[in-house]
């Protein structure tokens, strides 16, 4: 390398292919909005930081393990579906090798050895299934079920074992990625008391791991989740012709729909879990902890929840959960501080800091994608701005006070005093492939589904347009939605090179030509977003 690299030429062109690659990968898609600093997050800065930091490096100032987390890698290559969806597939398929015959996975684990840790965690195994029927939905790549990976093999944990680190054999013989799917969602699908999923060790809220831990605790968050794992699941089971098995994943979901309305409905808000006694958390009758923001997000993104009170649930978040003039959404409220019961090592925090009632930017993004989805625009964009790092540091006194990077998402910011507005875990966060895909997809309303495109946008009433550049292999297509309507959301018609299309969806055509898109924004027969 040394004797290369003495030749300038050679150094030349080293740079000249890595300002390639990136341009490749970051470029696929580019936003022209009227906010310039929401363009800033989009146009490069949110998916440099889920490829570089969380795919490649998974190191960064406050973490430096190198590991994979189950669902986290998982959750980030959703993310990557637009410009690099060949490292979204190959992931998905090396997260299939972590998984054990029983259907559990491995919470994570050190490449290259493999060895990581098999815990009693309920939610990590959910998100093979339901981000491989995203990768499936969004590239029409259908093949990717069939390819084959082997379990992990090991004697199941003893009774009174939480967790084991170490290293574990494969299984002789491989299996398709489907069937790896459906043992995920078969070991996945738990019954409580009220016939909601047990919470196990925890949900994916990790420091909660003290609310289910003798087996009996249930999650309605976990509810909403594995609704939304298996409703997403059953139409790959008929692509495959198996349709006993999806209308079984559909007739799961609908029960588990009923038990979540009956047992998990607080008058204002959904609760969020059960202790082993059955004691609510998350509830009204809470002393702390009282609402939580997840179970009310997820109960509109698995749009399992009857949409009066999934509309009343996300009022309460807003009435409790947003604090405009600090520029936070909050986790839950209030933080565990003096409460006689043991959620676990959550109640470890001090209250307001990371996830104990603090600023959990994760959850606050899948927040405001819940208000898109309800068609409200105007507070959708208006919250993506209030979550913008870009921001927090506009000024020297905000700067001051945020006292983190500006152009990369933080995990967290804290909620109390004297520390209000500090951002924590820069870099290394999930967070950074869900904003990213909030603002394309969620806000601006850009899908794929195989070879087609669909805008189906939610933006504020007061945006007049905004412009699209979506890169298919070596053909362009430049989108142009214009509101002139002033409308949050509905498609009137689309225009592509200068024919009106009879729908909604735009043929994606690899012929190395620039294609120009109008998307007339207005009051349309569908309403669906």
């Amino acid at each position: 390398m040394i004797e290369q690299y003495r030749d300038p030429e050679q150094v030349d062109a080293a740079w000249e292919a890595v300002q390639e690659l990136w341009d490749g990968l970051l470029g696929t898609v580019a936003v022209q909005t009227p906010d310039p600093a929401m363009n800033l997050l989009l146009n490069r800065w949110l998916l440099y930081q889920a490829l570089a930091c969380r795919i490649w490096g998974r190191s960064a100032f406050y973490q430096s393990s190198g590991a994979f987390g189950y669902r986290d890698q998982l959750q980030d290559v959703m993310a990557l579906l637009h410009a690099a969806p060949g490292l979204a597939r190959a992931h998905i398929l090396q997260a299939a090798r972590h998984q054990f015959e029983e259907g559990d996975v491995l919470h994570w684990w050190h490449p290259p050895s493999g060895r990581g840790v098999r815990t009693r965690c309920s939610d990590d195994l959910l998100w093979l299934p339901f981000v491989t029927a995203h990768y499936v939905a969004t590239t029409g790549d259908e093949t990717i079920l069939s390819e084959k990976a082997p379990f992990l093999k090991a004697a199941p944990l003893e009774s009174e074992e939480v967790e084991r680190y170490g290293y574990y054999e494969t299984t002789a013989a491989a299996h398709t990625l489907y069937t790896h799917c459906l043992q995920a969602l078969d070991k996945g699908t738990t019954v409580g008391f009220h016939g909601l999923p047990l919470l196990g060790s925890h949900d994916w809220n990790d420091g909660m791991s003290r609310v289910g831990i003798e087996g009996q605790g249930e999650s309605v968050w976990l509810g909403w989740f594995l609704y939304a794992a298996l409703t997403r699941f059953a139409p790959l089971c008929e692509r495959m012709g198996d349709e006993e098995r999806a209308d079984g994943y559909r007739h799961r979901a609908d029960a588990l729909r009923q038990s979540l309305e009956q047992h998990a409905w607080d008058g204002d808000w959904y609760r969020r879990a059960y202790y082993d006694d059955g004691v609510p958390l998350g509830s009204s009758e809470s002393d702390e902890c009282q609402i939580d923001s997840i179970a009310q997000s997820w109960a509109v993104l698995s749009r399992a929840a009857e949409p009066k009170r999934a509309a009343k649930a996300m009022d309460s978040v807003v009435r409790r959960l947003v604090r405009q003039d600090d520029r936070l959404i909050l986790l839950f409220a209030p933080p565990f501080d003096e409460t006689a019961r043991d959620p676990g090592y959550i109640k470890g925090y001090p209250p307001g800091i990371r996830e104990n009632g603090g600023q959990y930017t994760h959850a606050a993004l899948w927040a405001v994608w819940a208000f898109a989805e309800l068609g409200q625009g105007d507070r959708a964009e208006a919250l993506f701005r209030l979550l913008n790092p870009i921001y927090y540091a506009d000024t020297p006194e905000k700067a001051w006070r945020y006292q983190v990077e500006p152009y990369v998402v933080a995990a967290d910011v804290y909620s109390v005093e004297p520390y209000i507005g500090r951002g924590g875990w820069t870099w290394y966060t999930g967070s950074a492939g869900w904003m990213y895909r909030l603002g394309v997809e969620a806000i601006l309303g850009l899908r794929r589904a195989g070879d087609t495109l669909c805008i189906n946008p939610c933006i504020p009433s007061s945006w007049q347009g905004y412009e699209l550049i979506y890169r298919y292999g070596k053909t362009v297509y430049r989108i142009y939605v214009d509101n002139s309507a002033r409308v949050n959301q509905g498609i009137r018609r689309v225009i592509l090179d200068g024919k009106a299309l009879a729908g909604e969806t735009i043929p994606l055509l690899n012929d190395g030509r620039l294609h120009q898109v109008r998307v007339l924004m207005g009051n349309s027969t569908s309403h669906s977003h």
